[in-house]
């Protein structure tokens, strides 16, 4: 699947992945997908808790090795 945006969140720890994950889907367009990568164990907590709050979706989170690739898309409202 193609994204539209791009967040490299290694090494950061909770609650930096999220507040990063924020930011970058505030600029993007609604229904615009953001893939950002993350190392931190909390983050498969809190992005989807993050996501779920705000009315984005989770596409999919895969991992390889120590970090995770997460695919979101940016809520349509």
């Amino acid at each position: 699947m193609d994204w539209d945006d791009d967040v490299d969140a290694r090494d950061m720890l909770c609650p930096l992945p999220v507040l990063k994950a924020r930011k970058r889907l505030a600029a993007l367009a609604p229904g615009a997908v953001l893939r950002i990568v993350t190392t931190d164990p909390v983050a498969v907590i809190d992005l989807p808790h993050f996501c779920s709050e705000a009315g984005h979706e989770v596409l999919s989170s895969d991992a390889d090795g120590t970090a995770t690739a997460w695919l979101i898309r940016k809520a349509l409202a």
